[in-house]
């Protein structure tokens, strides 16, 4: 399985960035996928996680009503919308595949790993 994540750059708060994730190697629209973030000297935290269909979605409480996570099966790509950015969302993002094909919040339930996208968000 290979991640690709892209779209991260810098952004004044207020602002808004699209991340994009783009799998290859494996059957994408049978898997949940998530996205995480990492700021320095912070260990790895969740952000949002969608199942295999698009049908269920959970989002970190620190981006609930701002991020918003969804998924086109048939381009084998996900995505992370992000609007009304603020500096505490600067970290590098990165996307993952779940073992199965429901959504979590666990960094656990996730083998494959991108390489991440660095989000700046300047104040």
């Amino acid at each position: 399985v290979q991640l690709q994540a892209s779209g991260g750059g810098l952004v004044q708060a207020g602002g808004s960035l699209r991340l994009s994730c783009a799998a290859s190697g494996r059957t994408f629209s049978r898997y949940g996928m998530g996205w995480f973030r990492q700021a320095p000297g912070k260990e790895r935290e969740f952000v949002a996680t969608i199942n295999w269909s698009g049908g269920s979605t959970f989002y970190a409480g620190s981006v609930k009503g701002r991020f918003t996570i969804s998924r086109d099966n048939a381009k084998n790509t996900m995505y992370l919308q992000m609007d009304s950015l603020k500096p505490e969302d600067t970290a590098v993002y990165y996307c993952a595949v779940a073992g199965d094909s429901d959504a979590y919040t666990t960094r656990y339930a996730y083998p494959y790993w991108g390489q991440g996208t660095l989000v700046t968000v300047s104040s």
